[in-house]
């Protein structure tokens, strides 16, 4: 029992330091804007190509990971410590985009391997808890490791904060080589191609649309949180740090409301919340001209970006395992590869609407791909309707 404590702690630590190294640059952005000359509508496509390029390389690398899986995650995470330490000494925007494109093409894979060895080490009654807390690793991130990064680059200079990524990610590779079980072989699987079935389903391609669309909805602005903060509403920088941990903690409890709605109504409840999500981004530029209302309008986002997970990865697992048993592999990474997929997108649009529009207009921007999500939704629910429930 012991050594599976330990185990799990190994692997929900991976969770955290991918979490923390992806989510950070949106804590920095106006110090990377600052110290390479550039935009921050420019620095925010850190964001959108660290995004894209783990939506594509993650099912590219899974699918043909071979044989020992514990050398396999010892090399992706050295490349991953790697790509942090190179941007440390990144002397220009070039090489920083490097250096982001070097990590984000390992971190899909590594989380992949994390909860393929869960489900190894830990007991039937354990596994579902430790697959769950490897994903709130990224939650805790959110709450704790970006206003950490943000206050480190703010005190210390933003070189500071991967510095402490890579310790932290050295760390954890001497952890990963000490605790876990090292041979841990791959299963023969069938094709991939032979997976993608799944995708001819109405049922799949519209959930794959929400969740595209819902994470471009929601990081149209998340992306510009903190230049929101500084800019916009005019805080100072100590205060930033409070207020970004304030966000992590609503995004903290946006995850867990997810799972509660999904053993409810589940998808039902969906049109409603991003009704919801809808009117307080579109009303966002209104609420901004605010202090203090530009501050709660914000938190009530945090609130609702991630209800949808838990009800939609349900949703999606139903569906491979009652007619698509063949494609369980690629579905039990779907949530994962589209989410980026719309992180890519909203941060993008983002972008563009922070050039042409102003900070002050990244809510109508978000409103717009929620509208998508909420309608897709009534699609899909229509769609189940007639249809055995899945959930």
């Amino acid at each position: 029992m012991k050594e599976f404590k330990i185990q799990s702690f190994v692997l929900i630590l991976i969770s955290f330091i991918l979490g923390f190294s992806e989510f950070i640059i949106i804590g920095i952005l106006d110090d990377l804007a600052k110290e390479f000359s550039v935009s921050v509508a420019t620095t925010g496509y850190l964001v959108t190509i660290f995004a894209l390029v783990y939506a594509v390389s993650t099912p590219i690398i899974t699918s043909t990971l071979k044989n020992n899986l514990y050398h396999a995650m010892v090399v992706l995470a050295l490349i991953f410590t790697f790509g942090n330490a190179l941007t440390i000494f990144a002397p220009n925007y070039t090489v920083l985009v490097i250096s982001r494109v070097i990590v984000a093409i390992v971190s899909g894979s590594l989380v992949s391997l994390s909860i393929t060895f869960a489900t190894v080490i830990a007991p039937m009654p354990k596994r579902a808890w430790l697959v769950s807390w490897i994903f709130s690793g990224f939650s805790v991130a959110s709450v704790f490791g970006v206003p950490l990064g943000t206050w480190i680059s703010t005190t210390f200079g933003w070189r500071f904060t991967f510095i402490t990524i890579t310790l932290l990610s050295i760390i954890t590779v001497f952890l990963i080589i000490k605790t876990l079980p090292h041979n841990l072989m791959q299963e023969k699987q069938g094709n991939v191609l032979q997976q993608f079935v799944i995708f001819k389903d109405p049922r799949i391609y519209l959930s794959v649309f929400i969740q595209t669309c819902s994470l471009a909805g929601v990081y149209v602005f998340y992306t510009y949180l903190r230049p929101i903060f500084s800019k916009t509403l005019s805080f100072n920088p100590g205060i930033i740090t409070l207020l970004l941990t304030i966000f992590g903690v609503m995004s903290l409890i946006s995850n867990q409301a997810s799972g509660r709605i999904a053993n409810s109504k589940g998808l039902r409840s969906m049109p409603l919340l991003y009704l919801i999500e809808f009117i307080v981004l579109i009303t966002m530029p209104l609420w901004l001209q605010n202090t203090w209302l530009g501050t709660v309008d914000i938190m009530l986002v945090g609130i609702l970006m991630y209800l949808v997970n838990s009800p939609l990865q349900l949703h999606i697992m139903g569906v491979a395992e009652n007619d698509y048993p063949q494609s369980l592999v690629l579905a039990s990474s779907i949530n994962s590869i589209f989410s980026n997929l719309g992180i890519s997108l909203g941060s993008a649009a983002g972008g563009l609407v922070v050039s042409n529009f102003g900070l002050n207009n990244v809510g109508i921007g978000g409103a717009v791909f929620t509208a998508f999500a909420l309608i897709s939704t009534v699609m899909l629910n229509k769609v189940n309707a007639a249809r055995e429930p899945l959930y």
